[in-house]
């Protein structure tokens, strides 16, 4: 029951965060988000910490940079990884559809991944076809084609992917180490490593600097149970991450690690939405530092002042 009524209060809230989407400034909800979550007023006219200034760009940058809308499109940004020459760590794409019901499903494999291309989370995995219910999961894919995911906690630039699609790829196993390459104005500082694909649960987890020295920087909720073990290739992924981040002024570069290879697994631009609980929190003024936006904030300040 319990697991129920989650759901529901899930479901609850975020029909409520598109309903003040609709009726309240996005800045002004944004703030009210922030002071929730964060505990912290948040500011807009000069955003220091590393939150901020996603927070900044979140609103009045990456929904206006048709770069950053094609990256955080899980099907357009494979052309953009082939374009940076790297379409050799792509995983194998199996099918393409804009409607759950036109999935050829004779045509799968015995094992794949399906995604949708607007938001996060939308993956569903199946290890057995024989075992697989294609009327439930067709019927969530309908559900997440609907949604505006950009709405939920105004992430902006989900928004404007179109048209929304339904991706299918090779299913690469159930337990896949995820390296995580913060990406600051073109270079890779920090990394995040996990060992599992579900949110992080039950894993390995560890922040390190691009050196390979580990930070002391823990998730609240989670523990951390060993040292990473780096691979061979961890200098290729430092190269790839960076010819993947060249074009913006932040990227959390993502990939799978298998044993004697690893995938691109995706383009992140707002991690945590803006609203990153770090620990110790002298990190998040530590990462804002690292992040110059002063650029941005230039060039892309008009799309702020035409909204006030």
């Amino acid at each position: 029951m319990s697991l129920e009524r989650d759901s529901l209060i899930y479901k609850t809230r975020r029909k409520l965060q598109v309903l003040a989407h609709k009726i309240v400034s996005d800045e002004a909800l944004s703030k009210f988000y922030y002071r929730i979550v964060m505990k912290e007023e948040l500011s807009f006219d000069d955003p220091k910490t590393f939150n901020e200034k996603i927070q900044w760009m979140k609103l009045y940058y990456f929904p206006y940079d048709p770069m950053v809308v094609k990256g955080a499109d899980k099907y357009a940004v494979r052309e953009y990884v082939e374009q940076k020459g790297l379409g050799h760590l792509l995983n194998d794409l199996l099918g393409v559809w804009e409607q759950a019901d036109q999935i050829t499903w004779d045509s799968l494999p015995d094992k794949f991944v399906l995604k949708c291309n607007h938001g996060c989370a939308y993956n569903i995995l199946c290890d057995d076809k024989a075992l697989f219910n294609k009327a439930e999961a067709e019927m969530q894919l309908k559900q997440w084609l609907k949604e505006d995911f950009g709405a939920f906690n105004l992430e902006l630039h989900y928004s404007r992917i179109k048209p929304r699609k339904i991706i299918c790829e090779e299913y690469l196993g159930s337990i896949i180490t995820d390296y995580k390459f913060f990406c600051f104005n073109g270079e890779p500082k920090f990394i995040y490593i996990s060992e599992d694909l579900v949110h992080d649960r039950q894993a390995r987890i560890g922040f390190y600097g691009i050196d390979r020295s580990k930070l002391p920087m823990v998730k609240a909720s989670y523990a951390d149970l060993n040292d990473a073990v780096f691979p061979e290739y961890f200098d290729r992924m430092v190269n790839d991450a960076r010819t993947l981040a060249s074009d913006f002024p932040f990227v959390r570069v993502d990939f799978f690690v298998m044993k004697d290879r690893y995938y691109f697994s995706e383009l992140t631009f707002t991690p945590g939405g803006g609203m990153n609980d770090f620990n110790p929190p002298e990190y998040d003024t530590i990462w804002g530092k690292e992040l110059d936006i002063s650029n941005v904030m230039k060039e892309y300040g008009k799309y702020r002042t035409k909204k006030k």
